[in-house]
């Protein structure tokens, strides 16, 4: 049955995990994301569900831990916070090469390098752009709230499944550390071996019956055969793109002027539209939920409506490349960020608006 309970969101990922039938989570420590292991831990899924649990003794250890279990058709999953993620990136390119499905879980800090431990949203190209090497896509869900920090762990296993792909859920510091009433889902069964079976006929079982063994691999040294694999990547990939686009707006219908934010910067973008309208400003909002596949067609839209767009993230600018992508010049679009950790007011959102648009 469902509970209500106060929580961080890395808290809530680890107790979806394990509600959702997760198979095994392999991970290794980091800040601001450390409390999703240490929940697991604490919470001892393997004597209740079975699910396995460990540290491993790094990052890259831990990413190929889950292109194993993947690999065996079982629902894994790692997370980890963005020097750690660059760590896994050879993996993560590996398992999209192999067509895997996983989860894997970026509470972002700030950077370049070690940065600091504050949060941050300087990931985005990593993520949406590929980040490891290869032509290859990470399906990309953005959680504003603790309660999607639970829901998208059930979804991202989901989409990842349904498309043989791994899905990123690239949270924020403040979504991780920050605590909210959060619904969590009732229990699910982790699948049995034959139902695993069935789902994932592809998955490496031993030696069936039959003497056939599959073998799972991203290496092909027949050029002509790796084209034909990496097209048969971008259909499926034009196929998220038509399917799986996610998107919310707020006060958009009667808007002049459109803010595009995801995560924790949507949330004060919220207040900025109501200071905006207290003002006399139609200001909208729309929130960006994937942002692979991104919700182009939708932004393309307001462009057609809006006098101008400003992109508010924690970072020097990077989804709002994408954003004017998406216009293609239909109207003006301008970038407002804060650097190294600080966090944005809605004042300073709502006098950007100005300074960048209005005046």
């Amino acid at each position: 049955m469902e509970e209500i309970k106060l929580m961080k969101g890395n808290e809530a990922i680890a107790h979806a995990a394990i509600r959702c039938g997760t198979d095994g989570y392999f991970g290794y420590p980091i800040t601001p994301q450390s409390e999703i292991m240490e929940t697991l831990m604490a919470e001892t899924p393997w004597k209740t569900t079975g699910m396995v649990v460990l540290q491993a003794e790094s990052e890259i250890a831990a990413i190929n831990m889950v292109y194993g279990g993947a690999a065996s058709g079982k629902r894994v999953m790692t997370s980890s916070s963005s020097p750690g993620i660059s760590l896994k990136l050879e993996g993560i390119s590996y398992i999209a090469g192999a067509e895997l499905p996983c989860v894997i879980v970026n509470v972002m800090r700030g950077g370049p390098g070690l940065g600091t431990i504050q949060p941050s949203q300087a990931d985005y190209f990593q993520t949406v752009k590929g980040g490891g090497h290869g032509d290859y896509r990470l399906i990309t869900l953005a959680p504003y709230s603790v309660q999607e920090m639970a829901d998208f762990v059930a979804l991202g296993f989901d989409l990842a499944f349904t498309y043989s792909n791994p899905a990123m859920i690239l949270a924020d510091g403040i979504i991780g550390q920050m605590m909210e009433k959060v619904i969590l889902p009732p229990y699910q069964q982790r699948k049995t071996e034959s139902e695993i079976r069935a789902e994932s006929p592809w998955a490496v079982q031993g030696k069936l019956k039959d003497n056939k063994v599959n073998v799972i691999t991203s290496l092909e040294l027949d050029p002509v055969i790796m084209e034909e694999n990496n097209n048969r990547f971008q259909a499926k990939y034009r196929k998220i793109e038509e399917t799986e686009v996610r998107y919310e707006t707020f006060q958009c219908d009667d808007a002049q002027y459109l803010l595009v934010a995801f995560g924790s910067s949507a949330r004060i973008c919220q207040k900025a539209v109501e200071m905006s309208r207290a003002e006399g400003i139609r200001l909208g909002l729309l929130r960006p939920i994937t942002l692979w596949p991104f919700p182009k067609k939708i932004i393309a839209t307001y462009a057609d409506q809006v006098k101008g767009m400003l992109t508010v993230e924690l970072n020097a600018g990077q989804m709002v490349e994408d954003v004017r992508l998406a216009v293609n010049g239909k109207t003006k679009v301008e970038h407002f960020g804060r650097l190294g950790g600080v966090v944005f007011t809605p004042d300073e959102i709502v006098r950007a608006l100005k300074e960048k648009l209005l005046l």
